[in-house]
């Protein structure tokens, strides 16, 4: 008997995992709905999940698929794979209901668990309502999470998730934004900790700038003076993934307002070799809107001389970049390209690399005629007016008997 009873518990366990749960059903507070197996109707001792996104007790599904069954007995979709997929963030909530119920002061739920929880779409939102009044989650206890070194990265995930989870009223996200705006100082020392962070730690990242995004609009002028902190957004945009470079530019583009001196300081960081690498990976992992926040990045560091130079100094490349994504950025973006592009070609008679490589850029005559004649703004609509006169210097070299002054046989009508 005693072998028997060995060999049993021995086929409760999963191979290379932890013994199965051992759950007291008959616990006085009832299981959430979604906790129970759509088969067995009771609470799952090893949750499963097939290729179709829903979840068994092992036991139950098992012996569904060895019956000879091919669908999924909740959808009833073939299936495609009779893979199961250990659920280990349902098994570890299910684990914490079944401890809690017993004890209502011990085993609770950790940081960590609580992230997994309101990240994962499969959980049911009235159960991440319940996790949202935990203490470990009430705003003071989130900002003193970014004062230990240990606890940064898990600290910018949870605030990144609740600051932008709609369960999440209105109120108590301000809370927490003002939470960490009364120690700004520990709270944006810990974000450029993690911000310095490598690739391994790109989720992180993203998420500390997130928050950051949420705090520049009630302290723009006093982040703006964290150099640090202009260093490693502008390295975050030279990153390879889209959702860093978002994430960058979202940030970029708030702090952008607070000056010059911000133009300036983040210039003199790289920050406009930086954008014309983003302009130059459109459609090479990097989305066009993307692109259409890099280039009023780019609109806005021409405010200062510094920006001007920067892109003159690499005219080639930064105005050909512009060129060419200047009908792909919608309306916003083609008007930014457009100010680029006469700030550094047709302001104060212009620069001459500028001119040159504007007037090198094949189509760049079609796109500006293209803009006026579209619904553009006046003063969008007078700065391609000066534009003309710089792409037609190309353009004379490429016409055709017809003797054109422009290079689309498109468009017939001059705007004046």
């Amino acid at each position: 008997m005693r072998n028997r009873n060995r060999s049993r518990n021995s086929s409760d366990q999963e191979i290379g995992r932890t013994p199965l749960l051992c759950l007291d059903v008959s616990k006085t507070e009832p299981p959430p709905s979604y906790f129970r197996c759509p088969i067995s109707l009771e609470v799952m001792r090893s949750p499963v999940s097939l290729c179709t996104g829903v979840t068994y007790d092992r036991s139950s599904i098992q012996r569904w698929l060895d019956s000879g069954n091919t669908t999924c007995p909740a959808t009833m979709q073939p299936l495609h794979s009779t893979d199961l997929v250990p659920n280990l963030t349902l098994r570890r909530l299910i684990h914490l209901w079944s401890s809690s119920t017993s004890s209502s002061d011990q085993h609770l739920p950790s940081l960590s668990d609580l992230a997994r929880a309101l990240s994962d779409p499969a959980i049911d939102e009235a159960y991440k309502l319940s996790l949202l009044s935990s203490d470990a989650l009430r705003p003071s206890a989130l900002a003193s999470l970014f004062v230990s070194h240990e606890t940064l990265e898990l600290a910018v995930t949870l605030v990144s998730l609740l600051l932008s989870l709609d369960l999440a009223d209105a109120g108590s996200k301000q809370a927490l934004i003002t939470a960490l705006l009364s120690d700004l100082d520990a709270t944006t020392s810990g974000i450029v900790s993690v911000l310095k962070g490598g690739p391994d730690h790109s989720t992180s990242r993203v998420a500390a700038a997130r928050v950051l995004e949420m705090l520049i609009a009630d302290a723009r002028m006093v982040i703006a003076e964290k150099p640090d902190l202009m260093t490693e957004l502008v390295r975050l945009i030279g990153e390879s993934d889209a959702e860093s470079v978002d994430a960058g530019l979202r940030c970029l583009m708030g702090i952008i307002g607070a000056g010059r001196r911000v133009k300036i300081a983040i210039v003199r960081m790289g920050v406009v070799p930086a954008l014309t690498k983003v302009m130059e990976r459109e459609g090479d992992g990097i989305p066009a809107p993307v692109v259409a926040r890099a280039m009023r990045v780019l609109e806005s560091v021409t405010g200062c001389g510094e920006g001007r130079a920067a892109i003159c100094a690499e005219a080639e490349r930064c105005v050909a970049a512009v060129v060419g994504m200047m009908m792909k950025v919608g309306n916003e973006g083609s008007e930014a390209a457009v100010a680029v592009l006469w700030s550094v070609c047709c302001a104060g008679g212009g620069d001459r690399r500028a001119r040159e490589a504007a007037a090198a850029t094949k189509g760049g005559l079609t796109k500006i005629l293209m803009v006026m004649q579209g619904d553009c703004s006046p003063s969008a609509r007078k700065m391609a007016g000066d534009l003309l006169r710089v792409f037609r210097g190309n353009d004379r070299s490429s016409m055709g008997a017809s003797g054109s002054g422009y290079d689309s046989k498109t468009l017939h009508v001059m705007p004046f």
